[in-house]
């Protein structure tokens, strides 16, 4: 295929045959599944699925993350033509990933939302797919991590983030964007001593173990130097990836729930994002973007990047 190819073909999330391989289509029309992939609940075969979990109950500041699945999937649309620059090889021509839509549930129940996610995300594990999962605001993400950890035990964390979210809750029914891995860790769902989290430039007086390598030691250190330590903590453990659209400073990523400044530029994190190549990764999600406080679309590309930057990762040792 090729773009000249856009002249007959459209609506790929419907009408393309194969799971691998690029498409072609005008990127302002179409239906906008995930980089144009198929959509189906049919998950026989997929190495990798894209799901969205419309959902935000309650952030520091902005609300609007409900809307970040859309506006990324949309985003993604830019995407499509080209396999990610710089990875020298093409994650769509050596993974079946498809596009499988986003979670239903009951907006008015909302103690039932987590759930919800933890059977959703059972299930797409339960058919051998591996996750990538676009957000929702940051609570998503533990009941994710419960039921990959009911599948594989405890695992490793990596968190791009300006926050630590361990800020203390033992309250089992509270739904809290800010506390996820110190319930996560609570629960058992993720080994301390092998996650770390990158981006960091709140306070926090207690972060139970989890190695934080700030916003400005990324900045005065330097990207390699990052990954060292990154993979040092993590070693071979199965890793999971949690990417706060917040771990990037305002000026890349305006749209979020709460921006702090003085964060990763997005080079950085890309690099960083790239430089995780090889480790055993099980699954990731992008979360808190927030479309309606940035009109020019810059936080929805950044998200599409970096679930882009985790396909290929989960690419990356199937690689020919």
């Amino acid at each position: 295929m090729a773009l000249e190819d856009a002249k007959t073909q459209v609506d790929q999330a419907f009408t393309r045959q194969e799971l691998r391989g690029l498409s072609f289509e005008n990127a302002f029309g179409g239906a906008t599944s995930f980089l144009r992939r198929r959509y189906t609940k049919d998950l026989a075969g997929v190495d990798v699925a894209v799901t969205g979990i419309p959902f935000d109950q309650a952030v520091t500041h902005r609300p609007g993350t409900r809307f970040g699945p859309r506006a990324i999937r949309e985003a993604s649309a830019l995407q499509a033509f080209d396999a990610p620059y710089g990875w020298g090889y093409d994650p769509l021509s050596v993974l079946d990933v498809v596009d499988c839509g986003d979670m239903a549930f009951d907006y008015a129940d909302t103690r039932g939302v987590p759930g919800r996610i933890e059977a959703h995300l059972g299930a797409i594990l339960d058919a051998g797919a591996a996750p990538v999962t676009l957000g929702g605001d940051h609570s998503i993400t533990l009941p994710i991590l419960r039921a990959v950890a009911a599948r594989r035990g405890p695992v490793a964390l990596i968190q791009f983030d300006a926050h630590s979210d361990t800020w203390a809750d033992d309250d089992p029914d509270r739904i809290d964007h800010g506390t996820f891995l110190y319930k996560a860790i609570r629960q058992g769902l993720v080994d301390p001593a092998a996650s770390v989290s990158v981006g960091i430039r709140t306070d926090n007086p207690d972060t139970l173990g989890v190695m934080i390598l700030d916003a400005a030691s990324v900045h005065r250190d330097g990207v390699d130097a990052t990954l060292a330590r990154v993979r040092k903590v993590v070693g071979d453990r199965p890793v999971y990836v949690t990417f706060d659209i917040d771990a990037l400073d305002p000026a890349f990523a305006p749209g979020t729930g709460t921006p702090v400044w003085g964060g990763l530029a997005s080079w950085q994190a890309a690099a960083l994002l790239r430089g995780l190549a090889g480790v055993d990764l099980i699954g990731g999600d992008v979360v808190e973007v927030s479309p309606p406080y940035d009109t020019t679309g810059a936080t929805a590309i950044a998200g599409a990047h970096v679930a882009v930057e985790l396909i290929a990762l989960l690419g990356w040792n199937r690689r020919g």
